[in-house]
């Protein structure tokens, strides 16, 4: 039973730089899963039906993605777990802790910009874990650059080897259609924002009816293009792509609905299971019999209505079983989750099992934290959800005194979901929040107000870098301390961390103080 339900999961992520298309292209997944009617817009704000894993007011209002959401549905007896990330970098922490959850990842590529830095970033983080990688370049019914400079830059920019498995057949105005090599068909193109066509099957590339249906100048130059690249790339290999090695690619326009099918239909056959996961104690199989998984994210407030608190949960082995007591790791203390959750974007339906790959939602009143390990009694730790240094930082500025209680709560609620990190110096309890982009200052300014009714400004600061520090030698420690003692805050897990203002000053402090070690990240 295990290992059936095991070898039905895909866990999935889609990331790219912003405007890309993610977002388009999830909901195009949705619809083609049948788990959705109609495409809601992501952009227009006159259109009421808004992108279905865009569901917090501030997405709404500016047409970006700023919360990982989570969403499952089933394709051709497959069920299929879409993560849908924020491309804006300034929501980059998120995205990152939410590689940690998938098993494969799909990429997207807008063929008129080509590849941009966010997903250099991206990549890198794909790397560390040689995740499996597919790429989707987007927007064909747009004049872009040509498919073949488009599949170098991507081999360049981000040194992965790429097959293409679709092709294009002429590209903006002209753009008739893609012929997918992976299943020798050839899909002609329609603009249709809403209805979902389907392919013609061309077993013989010279077959004459070919020209009739794109035109002979056109079919001449497919039957060239598929030669060339029969003959340039190597053969589409399973293994190299599962390795990380190969990133297969499709062509096609997620807003038009066009491309969609065949990336689906090659996912489903070609992408992971879910795959075994390290923990500080050993290699856990998802096929062994006992539970085990981990948080990779915290949502506070998903329903305004209600105050409450989401731990999402990767499941990694074993069966998960709703009302069962489980043992929290890092408190070493049962807990019992009679509340879980499974996820369509905010829509939500109570689940009574769940399987390795599966992500459940845990309504959680304050225990749990981003990468906490539940497990059914091990004490192993899943490894590898760190915080990174931020990038700016500003000091937290009360409005209103009477609301002091409010604005604590709030900002050490939203600090436990990754939104931003929280530095409280030690001398006069200064509060300084820490993010990678100033966007999301914006953004919980906002669920301060909405959320906790708590109303504060941010004040700029002059900092570089957040060091969480560590020693050998207690005294040594202590005595740093002392002489730093202004620059030096505690972190929401109450972790001491040295304040530096400068690059140059670092450097000096690192100098004088040998026996101090200072890391980047807090996972050390």
């Amino acid at each position: 039973m295990l290992e059936q339900e095991i070898a039905k999961r895909r866990t999935f992520g889609i990331i790219s730089h912003p405007d890309a298309g993610k977002t388009t292209l999830t909901e195009k997944l949705l619809l083609f899963g049948g788990a959705i009617q109609k495409a809601g817009a992501v952009k227009s704000n006159k259109i009421k039906d808004h992108a279905k894993s865009d569901f917090m007011e501030i997405e709404k209002q500016r047409g970006i993605s700023v919360a990982t959401s989570v969403m499952g549905f089933n394709y051709n007896g497959v069920k299929i777990n879409l993560l849908d990330t924020p491309g804006h970098q300034d929501f980059a922490e998120d995205t990152y802790r939410t590689l940690t959850a998938v098993d494969s990842v799909v990429m997207v590529i807008d063929c008129v910009k080509g590849v941009e830095i966010q997903t250099e970033k991206l990549m890198e983080v794909c790397r560390m874990r040689n995740t499996p990688v597919i790429c989707f370049i987007n927007k064909l019914d747009r004049e872009g650059q040509d498919p073949y400079d488009l599949l170098d830059e991507v081999e360049e920019k981000l040194s992965i080897k790429v097959r293409p498995l679709s092709w294009p057949i002429s590209m903006g105005k002209t753009f008739r259609g893609v012929y997918n090599l992976y299943n020798k068909s050839l899909v002609l193109f329609e603009a249709s924002k809403r209805e979902l066509t389907g392919g013609i099957d061309i077993e013989d590339i010279n077959d004459p009816e070919l020209d009739k249906l794109v035109g002979e100048s056109n079919a001449s130059q497919l039957r060239e293009d598929v030669e060339l690249i029969e003959g340039v790339y190597p053969e589409f290999s399973n293994e190299d792509y599962l390795a990380g090695k190969v990133a297969p690619v499709f062509f096609g326009s997620a807003v038009n609905n066009f491309g969609v099918r065949e990336l689906l239909d090659c996912f489903v056959d070609i992408a992971p299971t879910p795959v075994p996961r390290e923990t500080e104690e050993r290699m856990i199989l998802p096929e062994e019999e006992k539970f085990t998984g981990f948080v990779f994210k915290i949502h506070a407030n998903m329903d305004p209505k209600h105050r409450n608190r989401i731990a999402f949960v990767r499941i990694c082995s074993g069966k998960f079983e709703r009302g069962k007591n489980y043992h929290h790791v890092r408190d070493d203390k049962k807990i019992r989750f009679s509340n879980a959750t499974a996820f369509m974007a905010q829509d939500r339906e109570t689940v009574e099992e769940a399987w390795p790959g599966d992500i459940v939602g845990i309504f959680d009143t304050g225990n749990l934290k981003i990468g906490d390990t539940l497990t059914e009694g091990e004490k192993g730790v899943y490894k590898g959800i760190p915080s990174f240094s931020p990038e700016i930082f500003k000091e937290v500025i009360n409005k209103d005194a009477l609301k002091t209680k409010q604005l604590d709560k709030g900002l050490k609620q939203l600090m436990e979901e990754g939104v931003a990190q929280l530095f409280t110096f030690e001398l006069g309890s200064r509060k300084v929040v820490g993010v990678v982009g100033a966007l999301q200052f914006e953004v919980i300014q906002h669920r301060l107000k909405h959320e906790y009714g708590a109303s504060c400004s941010f004040s700029p600061m002059n900092l570089y870098k957040a060091c969480w520090i560590a020693s050998d030698d207690k005294k040594k420690l202590n005595e740093f301390i002392a002489s730093k003692q202004r620059h030096i805050a505690k972190d929401k897990d109450g972790k001491l961390v040295f304040m530096a203002e400068s690059r140059s000053w670092l450097g000096m402090v690192q100098d004088n103080f040998p026996d101090i070690d200072f890391h980047f990240t807090s996972e050390f």
